[in-house]
């Protein structure tokens, strides 16, 4: 069994929690977690990978068990994200690595991608977009909303997505064997939404989403200039990242290794068996 340890690191000035396992001397992937999770959603897939790799999962700053600042206190946008994580890595002396990104983790990937070209040798996207095609408008139409205008009604649509019912549906829609989640997660994942202030961090992050639209086409090349090894692994009946998403990674990178798996935005709680060996294979053939 591989042992997992749980630190913290003061990067800026701030408490940053994160996960580590497998040997330092071995090949690093760098693990990115998504809206609303925390580090929390690679409990299981970790140590399925510390034989041969090592690997690193961050909570991002306001998530997890890293600290959440107040908002007037921080500035929450993904740019800011991208300078703790950024930092983090630096810390631990980290210098070349794999990604793993997942939902709201892949704009700082990508970010960190754009910044350090060198350092990110290969990427593994559950569920993380880099394109517009797969954002889903049962999600993104009240996003949208609240970019085009920051009103009463808007806010509210987009608070939505900060209660308990908006977060166990997040871990729930396109799982056929809904009893395979640990209901654990979602009420997990509110808790620490519900702390003091936080609402309004991520209501700063709802708004500075846009930016990572915006970013896209630097993104895709970035792809097609640097032919970087990439595999999405999708939940197809995914909520917010529909299939089309993963499908557009090979516009811009045709050796894209593409697989829809049965399942929903928290792929790891329901097909872990599914989605390691195909992990394994393309860590073996690119890290």
């Amino acid at each position: 069994m591989a042992t997992i340890h749980h630190r913290y690191a003061t990067v800026d000035g701030y408490r940053i929690f994160y996960r580590e396992t497998g040997a330092r001397d071995r090949p690093t992937l760098v693990l990115l977690h998504g809206f609303p999770a925390s580090s929390l959603m690679f409990r299981h897939l970790l140590p399925r990978l510390a034989d041969r790799w090592h690997l690193v999962a961050p909570d991002h700053l306001g998530f997890g068990l890293s600290d959440a600042p107040k908002a007037d206190e921080c500035t929450y946008s993904f740019d800011s994200l991208t300078d703790v994580t950024q930092a983090l890595l630096q810390q631990l002396g980290i210098e070349r690595y794999c990604l793993f990104v997942h939902g709201l983790g892949a704009p700082i990937g990508w970010r960190l991608s754009l910044r350090a070209p060198a350092a990110v040798t290969a990427i593994i996207t559950q569920n993380g977009n880099a394109y517009h095609e797969g954002l889903q408008p049962e999600f993104f139409t009240m996003v949208r909303d609240y970019w085009h205008e920051q009103t009463p009604r808007t806010e509210a649509g987009v608070r939505q997505a900060l209660t308990l019912e908006l977060t166990r549906w997040r871990y729930l829609t396109g799982v056929t064997d809904k009893s395979l989640i640990d209901p654990t997660t979602w009420t997990h994942d509110h808790d620490l939404l519900s702390r003091p202030d936080n609402d309004r961090a991520q209501l700063a992050l709802f708004l500075d989403y846009a930016t990572n639209l915006d970013l896209y086409p630097k993104v895709q090349r970035h792809f097609r200039e640097r032919q970087i090894p990439l595999l999405a692994i999708w939940g197809e009946g995914d909520p917010i990242f529909g299939p089309a998403g993963a499908l557009s990674f090979s516009t811009d990178l045709p050796d894209a290794e593409v697989h829809l798996v049965a399942g929903g935005h928290f792929l790891l709680e329901s097909a872990l068996d599914e989605v390691v060996p195909l992990l394994r294979a393309f860590l073996g053939q690119h890290l």
